[in-house]
């Protein structure tokens, strides 16, 4: 039975109602721990069944534009689901889905200790509902809507437990985050000075006539607003202070998702409103820089969290490297890796929640032995860390050599270092992955500096109060499997990216002419209209 075409626009604006309304709902069940978590589970299940549903749809029948409230393009609120904004969707439902599973597991529902943690379902789902906006947005004030959704919700869950580590991370983010936000504010007010719209299918037709320079100052100050939120270097030094001291799930999801809504704004401006090439130096050198400050600041880590948080700022670069090639392979690799790396690096942050809960620390100087402790948590480990490492035939490799590709079909002189960068920040990463594995997993604890100074089985976390997340016990236990469940079904996902690499590379590609095409969004958008 073949969907109707009618169906993508009723579908279109769940992503962000279905979230919200269930927030409400587990703010009125607050007191019944279990039927909220079991509401939210629910409610997650369906968006990515509605996600799945829209890029299919998004992919047989084309970009289609839905008018929020009635009101004719540009005047209203306007959705558009294509290609690209559809994959986003549902790859990014498929991790908050696994990163609720998980918190459920973990038990950050109804912990004893300081937690309010009858707000963090509701939280959480007004985060889902952020990120779902930002990739549906058809104009820059509801984009900017979206990423102040997020920012509330952020802060909320960063500072769950009000411990004063916590505290600190949770201030230094809003901070940056509302500098981001002004120099936004102050982008949208040059575009709207100069174009009078904001929706952004009205702006690619206006930007043709604007002067050069305004336009080009106008895409400045948002790259800058946008390049905070992708960690982009060097508005990147926020995100390793900030990232690691969440609980386990929070960190997951943020390393996963919130920077790479940044990206997809600078993919959707870059392609959209900005096609003329002006920055793409700039975003290959920033690219470049990314990469490599990064992979190098993960070197100098001891531990894991931190050192996967440079490893998420340098992997942004790989991203900034095909929008800035800006060829229809580079495209279609920025497409593939934003995809590879949302799944990759939040298994990798699961992970290491894992350890930290099974060995008390993820310090590399204390922790040790746990391939020997916990076979199943080594294999979940190595196996995304192969993929992030670009280990053939993973998807990491897949995603990179098409970037690489794209430098050599570009084959200037600056496509060609940032090929070389791209391979060496790839050794780098391997051997950055390669050392928490041996050490976190093969070297008996004994061994480590510092592994006498936390006990084998009590979590520092309950000791030291940072983290709050489990009752207070002499031992952990086996891994709960309603932990180990969403992780590791995070990685079949990243091993599903491998498998049906053909069909996922064919829906990036035929992103990837969606977005050189600006004449299919303009047309769902506005119809026949060029004013």
């Amino acid at each position: 039975m073949t969907l109707p075409q009618t169906l993508l626009p009723v579908l279109a604006p769940l992503p962000v109602l279905i979230p919200l309304l269930t927030a409400a709902a587990t703010l009125i069940v607050g007191r019944r721990p279990r039927f909220q978590r079991v509401v939210v589970m629910v409610a997650h299940i369906a968006v990515v069944v509605v996600c799945a549903l829209m890029l299919y749809l998004a992919d047989r029948d084309g970009t289609v534009a839905v008018q929020v409230g009635g009101w004719e393009s540009p005047i209203g609120i306007t959705i558009v689901v294509d290609r690209l904004s559809a994959a986003m969707l549902l790859v990014s439902q498929i991790v908050l889905l696994a990163v609720a599973a998980y918190g459920a597991g973990q038990n950050i529902g109804d912990s004893k200790v300081r937690q309010p943690t009858s707000i963090f379902w509701p939280t959480y789902l007004v985060l889902n509902a952020g990120v779902s906006m930002a990739f549906l947005a058809g104009d820059l004030f509801n984009l900017f809507v979206g990423f102040e959704i997020l920012l509330v919700a952020s802060f909320v869950l960063l500072t769950l437990g009000a411990t004063a580590e916590r505290i600190r991370a949770g201030v230094s983010y809003v901070m940056v985050s509302m500098v981001s936000s002004l120099i936004f504010l102050i982008g949208i007010a040059v575009v709207y000075g100069a174009t009078g719209t904001l929706n952004f299918a009205q702006l690619a037709v206006r930007m043709d006539t604007v002067p050069d320079g305004i336009r080009q100052a106008g895409y400045a100050v948002l790259l800058v607003a946008f390049g905070i939120k992708a960690a982009v270097f060097p508005l990147s030094n926020w995100l390793p202070d900030s990232y690691p001291t969440a609980p386990a799930p929070v960190t997951a999801v943020f390393a996963g998702l919130l920077t790479k809504v940044g990206v997809y704004a600078i993919v959707r401006t870059q392609t959209l409103l900005f096609p003329d090439g002006g920055f793409d130096n700039l975003l290959l050198i920033a690219g470049l820089l990314t990469m490599l400050i990064g992979i190098f600041g993960a070197i100098a880590q001891n531990d894991i969290r931190r050192l996967l948080s440079f490893t998420l700022v340098s992997h942004i670069g790989y991203m900034l490297f095909g929008v800035g090639i800006a060829n229809k392979i580079g495209l279609t690799g920025a497409v593939y890796y934003i995809a590879h790396h949302i799944l990759v690096q939040t298994a990798l942050f699961l992970v290491a929640g894992l350890i930290e809960r099974q060995a008390g620390s993820t310090s590399l100087r204390r922790v040790g032995g746990m391939a020997a402790a916990s076979p199943i948590l080594a294999a979940l480990f190595l196996i995304p860390a192969l993929n992030l490492g670009g280990i053939p035939p993973f998807s990491g490799f897949i995603g990179k050599v098409a970037l690489l590709q794209a430098g050599a079909e570009d084959g200037s002189a600056l496509a060609w270092v940032l090929v070389a960068g791209s391979i060496v920040t790839s050794l780098l990463t391997l051997y950055v992955m390669a050392r928490v594995w041996s050490k976190a997993f093969w070297r008996p604890r004994e061994q480590a500096p510092d592994g006498h100074l936390v006990s084998a089985t009590l979590p520092s976390l309950v000791e030291d109060n940072t983290d709050m997340l489990y009752d207070e016990r002499t031992d952990p236990g086996r891994l709960p499997a309603m932990m180990v469940l969403p992780t590791a079904a995070l990685v079949a996902v990243g091993i599903a990216l491998t498998v049906w690499a053909g069909p996922v590379l064919g829906i990036a590609d035929r992103s990837a002419a969606e977005l050189q095409d600006r004449g299919i969004y303009i047309s769902a958008v506005l119809g026949g209209s060029t004013k």
